[in-house]
């Protein structure tokens, strides 16, 4: 098979990543890494900024999103793992779009409008006109048009479970009504995961490459997606063991791979519940703003804890330098790691890479 303009060697990539999710050894951390190209691959022209416009979420101008489509990978170089991606994304939390939300757009991203006031009035219910939904599909087709040979197109990030419904009901409200109306959370979240596949699975039909794989930060050779619960800060391991965990072990039985975007210190009390889950192949751990960044030595007690239960380690921020640490460190374990790290050249890339190998 031809390889893609942005990756010409994609079926390597996705050979050694097939191997790497199903537990193989590829000698090495799986790592995402990129570097800036001198000049673009391609010569796409870049159509004027919009009037007003705050984030590359926005919906008020198809065209301009489609161009910066067109032209999101060319001034990149791809190595290691990473595969060149676009994504038809409208929000941080487009399943709550879906559901009922409008976006209100600040400077670099959307805040939901939440649209659950009366709970005896909420509904959950799949709407296929939903301008969002709509929108979602339109860009998505366009951008695989653009991609042919190009690039491959990842999944809008959905986002479901308390999140979802926090978007729609408000933190503060959610919060009173996990203690004021349980049962109702529960019957929220029942309904909620059913309509988040409503979603995904036409986008994974949609998006899903020759060989079945898709892409949400990685690709992987099936079904990924992202899972996560930022809401959880806010709430006890109980109470997330009690709401959260039946939301996982539904999600994770209906996908082939999955990760956990596990934010900041208020999250690591639900880490024991987040190993439990038998079918969440990796947490992605992120140390929120402020805090030490993820090469830290404060952290490496969640690294070696989760790679000892067997699952996979996602992490950013790291430098050459840390790689040799890392090694020492973690051992063999740190095959279990996936990078994402950014160069200044392909030479640095490379040595990144062969540093990391046996």
């Amino acid at each position: 098979m031809p390889g893609l303009l942005y990756r010409e060697d994609i079926d390597a990539v996705r050979d050694r990543l097939t191997t790497w999710w199903n537990g193989g050894d590829i000698g090495r951390p799986a790592i995402k890494i990129t570097a800036p190209r001198a000049k673009p691959l391609e010569d796409i022209p870049a159509l004027p900024q919009p009037s007003g416009w705050m984030t590359d979420y926005a919906i008020t101008d198809f065209a301009y999103r489609v161009n910066l489509s067109a032209r999101a990978c060319a001034n990149t170089y791809y190595l290691g793992e990473a595969v060149p991606t676009v994504a038809p994304d409208l929000a941080p939390g487009c399943l709550s779009l879906y559901l009922g939300c409008e976006g209100v757009e600040h400077p670099g991203t959307v805040w939901l409008k939440p649209c659950i006031d009366d709970l005896d009035q909420a509904r959950f219910e799949f709407d296929p006109n939903n301008k969002y939904w709509q929108f979602t599909l339109k860009l998505a087709k366009e951008q695989l048009r653009l991609a042919k040979g190009k690039f491959q197109i990842q999944f809008p990030d959905l986002i479901e479970g308390l999140d979802t419904l926090a978007g729609m009901r408000h933190n503060n409200k959610l919060l009173t009504d996990l203690l004021d109306r349980p049962e109702w959370v529960s019957n929220a979240l029942s309904q909620i995961t059913p309509l988040y596949f409503r979603y995904y699975d036409p986008l994974y039909e949609l998006l899903k490459d020759e060989r079945g794989g898709s892409n949400f930060w990685c690709w992987a050779p099936g079904r990924i997606a992202k899972l996560q619960c930022d809401f959880s800060a806010m709430i006890s391991a109980h109470m997330y063991r009690e709401f959260m965990l039946p939301v996982l072990l539904d999600m994770t039985e209906k996908l082939d791979y999955s990760m956990y975007h596990w934010d900041g210190p208020g999250a690591i009390q639900h880490h024991d519940t987040l190993l439990s889950v038998p079918r969440l192949n990796m947490l992605q751990w992120t140390a929120g703003d402020g805090h030490e960044p993820m090469s830290d030595k404060r952290w490496w007690p969640l690294y070696h804890k989760t790679t000892e239960a067997g699952k996979k380690i996602f992490i950013g921020g790291l430098t050459a330098a840390d790689i040799p640490v890392f090694k020492k460190e973690f051992g063999q374990r740190f095959k279990l790691f996936l990078l994402d790290m950014s160069a200044n050249s392909v030479a640095e890339a490379e040595r990144v890479l062969q540093m990391a190998s046996e």
